[in-house]
């Protein structure tokens, strides 16, 4: 028999083989374990589970919160909280050693072929720019180029109450939304995306440098063919992953209301009205011309950088910023299933679910089918709430733990 080790209490519990959960279990990928040293208030902690639904319950405060944010820095990107590398840092109370330690989090990524050893963390040596922390990211043991690797190993999806507001904020955290959904159906796209904004510094460095009639005027328009490059290529992937989510989410799940999607930017709507090769040498000339106001601003006014997704509730005609939290909850929600049915029927296995404090904010109905159709999709999901009877439709489908000030202890079978 396996077991689950605590490390923050040192204590030994007997974790069950994993159950077969419907007739395509083999197929799925869960995180087998999860490992955390110095991450958030977490001295260490190590935790093993199989692959049904994992629900963590405990006071406000405890570390709910930080072992699903663990998990999101599994997958390219900040993370659920966007946190800066050194925010999630352990802070080390001044009686004990004071100052903060640079965090790390490994897991064992659970698949049809077998299992794969990820870890990441903060870089611990001083970096040269206090601004420019670096991660690190290590697959079967060996360091790899950047946290865009991760994308080929684990999907990750996410909702948190920071993003009860994602349909009323700017238009960047819905770029970011959309971009961990692209992830999940190709993982290319994260290195496109880290590809296209390297660029795009080089572009506003050499303009704020040498300005638009400087020396340098072959290189600058070498860096915009790559950016008008790398720019339809990201664009390209978005539109098709909106155009599948859009017919997937218009279907709707249970009570879940249905949506349509849509992108809204240049560069789509230059992709929308001509082949892909016009519309990159349309791009490019826009750079070109935007060079003096570019050199003025920062950055560049055009580009798949500045494209929004749109959302509208169909039932009632009316865009997702105009329904009320309840409606906006219930939306995302129902993005978020028809994201993971997607990858399921793209990559035959579902993406790792963090949702969190989702079910607090459901009626009995609407948490009953969220409840069902995680099972259905044989979807790893990690639950938090403060009330475990939120989860009683659950029961013995799930496996509980009881989380109280970075403890983590199993409360059933």
């Amino acid at each position: 028999m396996r077991t689950l080790k605590l490390a923050t209490q040192q204590t030994v519990l007997p974790v069950p083989p994993p159950p077969a959960i419907g007739a395509a279990a083999g197929a799925a990928v869960w995180l087998a374990r999860l490992a955390l040293t110095d991450f958030r208030n977490y001295a260490r902690a190590e935790i093993a589970v199989d692959r049904r639904p994992v629900v963590l319950t405990g006071p406000n405060g405890a570390g709910k919160t930080n072992l699903l944010e663990a998990i999101s820095f599994l997958v390219p990107g900040r993370g659920l909280r966007q946190a800066r590398l050194g925010d999630a840092d352990r802070i080390v109370p001044v009686a004990v050693d004071a100052g903060r330690r640079a965090w790390g989090v490994a897991a064992t990524v659970q698949g049809p072929d077998g299992t794969v050893d990820v870890g990441t963390g903060r870089d611990p040596a001083p970096a040269a720019d206090p601004g420019r922390e670096r991660r690190l990211v290590k697959v079967n043991g060996a360091l790899v180029a950047g946290p865009a690797a991760l994308a080929d190993v684990l999907g990750v999806i996410w909702l948190t109450p920071l993003m009860d507001r994602l349909f009323l904020d700017g238009a960047s955290a819905r770029r970011r939304f959309l971009d961990r959904l692209v992830f999940g159906v190709d993982p290319e796209h994260a290195r496109r995306l880290a590809r296209y904004e390297h660029v795009l510094q080089e572009r506003s460095q050499l303009l704020r440098q040498s300005g638009v009639a400087g020396g340098d005027a072959a290189w600058l328009a070498a860096l915009e063919q790559q950016i008008a490059e790398g720019g339809i290529a990201i664009a390209a992937a978005r539109r098709e992953l909106v155009a599948r989510l859009d017919q997937a989410v218009a279907g709707g799940v249970g009570p879940f209301p249905r949506a349509a999607l849509a992108l809204d930017g240049a560069v789509e709507a230059w992709l929308a009205a001509m082949p892909a090769l016009a519309a990159e040498d349309a791009f490019r000339r826009r750079l070109a011309d935007d060079r003096a106001r570019d050199a003025e601003t920062g950055g560049a006014q055009c580009g798949p950088h500045r494209s929004d997704l749109r959302v509208t509730h169909l039932a009632k005609g009316m865009p997702a910023a105009a329904c009320s939290t309840g409606e906006q909850k219930a939306l995302l929600i129902s993005i978020v299933l028809a994201q993971a049915r997607l990858q399921a029927e793209n990559a035959g296995r579902a993406p790792v679910l963090l949702l969190d404090e989702v079910a607090a904010h459901l009626d009995a109905s609407r948490r009953s089918a969220l409840f069902d159709e995680i099972l259905a999709l044989e979807a790893q999901a990690w639950l938090t709430g403060t009330d475990a009877a939120l989860f009683a439709d659950l029961a013995a489908r799930a496996q509980f733990f009881r989380v109280r000030e970075a403890t983590i202890v199993r409360t059933n079978p």
